[in-house]
């Protein structure tokens, strides 16, 4: 695939003249331009729903969810996964991501890192990609080398293997188990594909993170009862949510928050049933830490 090919690449004549708008007139043509993007992501709905199931189901088991990219496509798959563990209190290894060139490439780019098929193979083999985890491979052109190499070896580790593009019929979406193409079309400025690709695979990586740990109990209805309440605004969300769950007062919320390592679940546990904290943690664990199951309402809303 050529990359004048790509339709990602394309030079549309609607934007031909944008060096002589004035800022309000540039403002609202990318303003229209972005609101194309949702319309793109649903189109591909039914490859995104059935890439997250899967996904979802080998996490449940145990697997990790690995984002894979180079250049801005690498930086929102480390976007993505950072936000994971303070939002659902995950272990940093469970969702994270590889990046074309290391860490540094994350502040610095290092674009020459996304040629090297080698060093795609052995970021792979490096965290011991296997069967039961999922890689999911970004890339706005779909024929980036570095990320192409690295889904043919996870997929030869036996990883659930995702391609997440924004071109049709590319080499990353026959490289992986599961392709997505979202066709955002030309961008403003040719090329650039860290605007509307990049807004596309963001709100498909929100997608991918949040849906897979709400079916993994990490919600309880819309409320982020696994979060880390590591500063003053958490903790305030916190006992929000332990008063919304139990009807008790932030008094009362505070209080079994505190007594339960300002862990949400347990605390609403705890408060419902009357239980010391190991008694609560106890409960939940049963429950494999989904409180809505915890709380006996699971079995209820299945009657």
């Amino acid at each position: 695939m050529k990359l004048s090919e790509l339709t990602t690449e394309a030079a549309d004549p609607r934007f031909a003249g944008i060096d002589t708008m004035s800022v309000a007139e540039l403002a609202a043509t990318m303003n229209a331009a972005d609101a194309s993007v949702p319309g793109a992501v649903a189109r591909a709905l039914p490859r995104i729903t059935a890439a997250i199931e899967a996904a979802a189901e080998r996490v449940a088991r145990g697997g990790r969810l690995v984002y894979v990219g180079a250049g801005t496509p690498g930086r929102l798959g480390v976007l993505d996964a950072s936000e994971c563990p303070p939002t659902f209190s995950t272990p940093p290894e469970q969702v994270f991501a590889i990046i074309a060139g290391g860490q540094s490439a994350i502040v610095a780019p290092c674009e020459g890192a996304e040629d090297d098929e080698e060093a795609g193979t052995a970021a792979v083999d490096e965290a011991a990609i296997g069967p039961l985890d999922t890689v999911v491979g970004i890339a706005s052109s779909g024929r980036t080398p570095y990320v192409l190499a690295a889904v043919r070896r996870a997929r030869e580790r036996g990883a659930l293997t995702v391609g997440l593009s924004c071109n049709p019929g590319t080499p990353l979406s026959a490289a992986a188990e599961h392709a997505i193409e979202v066709l955002v079309g030309p961008e403003v400025i040719s090329g650039s594909t860290r605007l509307k690709a990049g807004t596309a695979q963001k709100l498909v990586l929100n997608m991918f993170s949040t849906i897979v740990m709400v079916r993994l109990g990490k919600t309880y209805g819309n409320l982020m009862v696994d979060v880390k309440a590591s500063n003053g605004k958490l903790r305030e969300r916190a006992v929000r949510m332990v008063t919304t769950i139990t009807g008790a007062g932030r008094e009362e919320a505070l209080a079994s928050l505190e007594a339960n390592g300002f862990g949400v679940k347990q605390a609403v546990v705890a408060l419902r049933f009357g239980l010391a904290p190991r008694e609560a943690a106890a409960r939940l664990a049963l429950a494999g830490g989904r409180l809505r199951e915890a709380l006996g309402e699971a079995d209820r809303e299945r009657a």
